[in-house]
């Protein structure tokens, strides 16, 4: 069996941000290897449920496999693991967002392990979003994967008499369904997305994209519906689309994740995922 190495919480820094933590999965070798960055999606951090197993499974299959959690997902350095810190939470925004993906992708860029020519990015629902987003944008990227990825951020904001509220309020709250948390979000991150709406815009980008890009969605998906992943699919020329009958929107994966496996659904998607880098990268 292949030894894979675990480098967990690295500090990445981020003058714009602040400073957040990644965790490195990759096999023993002295050869370079592909980077594959993976960020997770809204109220997620990278050590939540099965996503160690992912890693560890990438890193099998020769991947310099990273997760991190963004600057501002209300998790701390001290503790990773749980939603210690609302007050950045609410802070969080879609700018902070790529300003930390870059910021992560230029940390490892330089690390003599990684083959510079071989980058991919795999981002899990709103994740999937800043990551078609961040795959257009940036030139080191050159394979783009998304897992039950959003298609446009504008329709999750309120309207009408709920985002007047927002407005006048400053704050509105979501709760956290698993630690029953009241998370904030303050009024900065609409006045963000607005002014930045033309950057923002998911569809833009995929139109305009022109690497490989694997969509991979389950049809039992009560938070990003499957029509989401055909449009993604229908806007990118360069795009393949596959469902996986039944899979919710974690792939069968829950925090917390106590078996040794990963669930059946997620390694599906996993499987897909290595043999679309395979071919691409």
């Amino acid at each position: 069996m292949m030894e894979i190495k675990i480098d967990r919480n690295i500090i990445i820094q981020n003058p714009e941000t602040k400073d957040f933590l990644a965790d490195a999965y990759y096999p023993e070798t002295q050869e370079k290897l592909p980077l594959v960055l993976f960020v997770h999606g809204y109220k997620g951090y990278k050590d939540w449920g099965a996503w160690d197993l992912m890693a560890k499974n990438f890193a099998l299959n020769g991947y310099f496999f990273v997760k991190f959690n963004f600057s501002h997902n209300g998790t701390t350095l001290e503790d990773p693991l749980n939603f210690g810190d609302l007050e950045s939470f609410g802070q969080n925004n879609f700018t902070k967002e790529l300003s930390d993906y870059n910021a992560v992708l230029s940390h490892f860029y330089d690390n003599p392990k990684i083959d510079k020519e071989k980058i991919a990015i795999i981002g899990h629902s709103r994740g999937g979003g800043i990551s078609v987003i961040e795959a257009f944008e940036d030139v080191r990227v050159k394979v783009l994967i998304a897992l039950a990825g959003v298609s446009h951020f504008g329709y999750r904001f309120p309207t009408g008499e709920r985002l007047e509220n927002w407005k006048k309020e400053g704050v509105m709250f979501s709760e956290n369904a698993r630690t029953h948390q009241q998370m904030p979000h303050y009024y900065q991150f609409f006045e963000d997305y607005k002014a930045n709406e033309e950057r923002f815009n998911i569809q833009y980008a995929a139109q305009h994209l022109e690497k490989p890009f694997l969509i991979i969605q389950g049809t039992n998906d009560d938070a990003v519906k499957d029509k989401e992943a055909t449009l993604l699919h229908e806007w990118c020329k360069t795009s393949e689309i596959e469902m996986i009958d039944g899979a919710n929107h974690t792939f069968g994966a829950k925090e917390p994740w106590t078996e040794k496996t990963l669930p059946e659904d997620l390694e599906k998607a996993t499987d897909l995922a290595v043999n679309f880098l395979k071919k691409h990268l």
